[in-house]
């Protein structure tokens, strides 16, 4: 039993982890791309790049939990990948996209944290 909610709550937090791919980090890899590469940077293809980072991300967790770098350096390459040939560009563009984009991820993530707890909800969906 407590397997099938273990179970559920993953799911869930992954759902919850796309949506806010989709919703955050879209827009955000989106201007930097634009910024980076112009007219090859399409919203669609922000959006494929956060989901499938985080589908992606949470198969290499699942298989890799135990080896933690192992996954992070396999995750730095996948975004990587993913990031160069949606926005069609070279590996040091890709790199200052992912750079700045995470940053910028970082600061929007902080915000609306410290918002969420402003209004008495706790900043993590783990705490729901």
């Amino acid at each position: 039993m407590i397997d099938e909610e273990k179970k559920a709550m993953n799911f869930v937090t992954l759902l919850i982890q796309i949506v806010v791919a989709a919703v955050v980090l879209a827009p955000v890899l989106y201007v930097v791309g634009k910024l980076f590469v112009g007219h090859k940077a399409k919203f669609s293809h922000a959006v494929w790049i956060g989901v499938l980072g985080v589908i992606i991300g949470a198969v290499v967790g699942f298989f890799l939990s135990g080896i933690a770098i192992v996954g992070t350096l396999i995750m730095i390459v996948v975004w990587l990948v993913l990031i160069t040939h949606f926005f069609e560009c070279g590996l040091l563009r890709g790199v200052a996209i992912a750079v700045i984009a995470g940053i910028i991820y970082l600061i929007v993530s902080l915000i609306i944290s410290a918002v969420l707890v402003a209004l008495g909800y706790p900043a993590l969906p783990s705490l729901w």
